[in-house]
């Protein structure tokens, strides 16, 4: 249920509304593509990618220390609710993120906010499967867990589309995206409270001073480290992990902006094509759990990052063919079914295949931090070079960047496969 409730910011914030208006709005409100912010001019698909990089990296910085205090004090499901409730009231206060001069470090400054939130409860709640799931229990789990929020995003995701056209109907562009806005605050929070009924209340191993639980969590992340190197089949997923993140998390952090910006696509068939993303995403996610019962985990992961390889050159493509007339919406659609075949499954499976790799432990929080620190920095070097390649050289170049780093994770993974023992079933 927390897959059904937070899920709505990563789809309406990050993926759908938030980047098309962004652009929109600040597009009429500066020209073309500048913004000012803080004394400097940044082409605003950019200062896009780098609110999210600076998020990213701010929370990455954060979970050593919140997951060292979650561990030490019992008290993960509160720190859990503290980033939900941070995320869920910064997403409403994009509501008041409007024109004509819009505040765009109102607007950025909440959109960094429900960032950190949402990707600060997330730690918390992932390192719950291990304590709630049986090891062969896992991978249907975590899948089911991102169906549901597949599912319940693209719901949120109707009711704004209906919204939108509702207020355009009357000549109001902004208020359709705004009011949506609104509603994935209430919605996160809302339901997220099924969440916190439900989760047990894990009781603190040990007690410790405040100013030691601060410096052990980085601390407990070089002995997660130091354990992880012994184990050569958990650290080569984890170096395949880090270097496919920069590129799976970049494309679906980016491919609205991509589909808007690149390809010049209207926004009503720009959230349509989000929503049936997320609709393929809930069959390519099982699917992806059902192959991994049958051919292991680790081969599974090395067809889908191939697959996003061949994803990238296609989407390079596509946007050659813009440049040079074609109409490639059409085009755009089936990325879009390619993408959402392989977006859930990489994500749901590489949850799992790391809850199965690593040793049995009781500060599972240090564990799932080490984890999603892994994941954090890789965002932030993908979406950050993202962004900065797009500012130089144009987003056609940027897409063509990523292939380099799916290359090393599919190397990386093809390592780990000379250690796959484990995960034949």
């Amino acid at each position: 249920m927390y897959d059904w409730a937070n899920s709505v910011y990563n789809l309406v914030i990050t993926t759908t509304f938030f980047p098309i208006y962004f652009a929109g709005i600040t597009k009429s409100a500066y020209g073309e593509n500048s913004v000012p912010l803080l004394g400097r001019t940044f082409k605003n698909t950019s200062l896009y990618d780098y609110s999210l990089a600076a998020a990213y990296l701010a929370i990455a910085i954060l979970l050593p220390i919140l997951s060292s205090i979650a561990d030490s004090r019992g008290n993960k499901k509160n720190f859990m609710k503290f980033f939900c409730y941070l995320g869920g009231v910064a997403c409403m206060g994009l509501f008041l993120f409007k024109g004509p001069q819009p505040n765009v470090l109102l607007g950025v400054g909440c959109f960094v906010l429900a960032a950190i939130g949402y990707v600060g409860s997330l730690v918390f709640y992932n390192s719950y499967l291990p304590e709630i799931a049986d090891r062969e229990d896992r991978d249907w789990i975590s899948a089911r867990g991102f169906s549901m929020g597949y599912a319940g995003s693209v719901l949120l995701q109707l009711i704004g589309f209906g919204l939108v056209l509702y207020f355009s109907a009357k000549g109001d562009q902004t208020s359709g995206p705004r009011y949506t806005f609104l509603l994935v605050g209430l919605w996160w929070i809302g339901f997220a409270q099924i969440t916190f009924v439900h989760l047990p209340n894990n009781k603190p191993p040990q007690t410790k001073p405040f100013g030691e639980i601060l410096r052990s969590g980085f601390v407990e992340l070089k002995k997660v480290w130091d354990q992880v190197k012994e184990m050569r089949l958990l650290k080569w997923f984890l170096v395949a992990f880090f270097c496919y993140s920069m590129g799976v998390q970049t494309v679906m952090l980016a491919a609205t902006l991509f589909g808007s910006q690149m390809l010049g696509l209207p926004d009503d068939k720009l959230i349509i094509t989000v929503v049936l993303i997320q609709l393929v995403a809930i069959p390519g996610a099982m699917l992806m759990s059902y192959l991994s019962g049958k051919i292991g985990n680790i081969l599974v992961l090395m067809g889908v990052v191939f697959f996003w390889i061949l994803v990238c050159i296609t989407a390079y493509e596509v946007a050659s063919l813009k440049e040079g007339g074609v109409n490639v919406e059409y085009y755009f659609y089936g990325l879009a079914i390619a993408v959402g075949l392989v977006m859930g499954g990489i994500q749901s499976l590489s949850r799992s295949t790391y809850s199965k790799l690593m040793p049995e432990t009781k500060d599972t929080a240090s564990f799932f931090s080490f984890y999603d620190v892994t994941e954090k920095i890789a965002i932030v070097i993908g979406i950050f070079t993202f962004g900065f390649i797009d500012e130089l050289f144009g987003m056609k170049n940027s897409v063509l960047m990523l292939i380099v780093f799916f290359v090393l994770g599919l190397a990386a993974l093809m390592r780990a496969r000379k250690y796959d023992t484990r995960l034949k079933a």
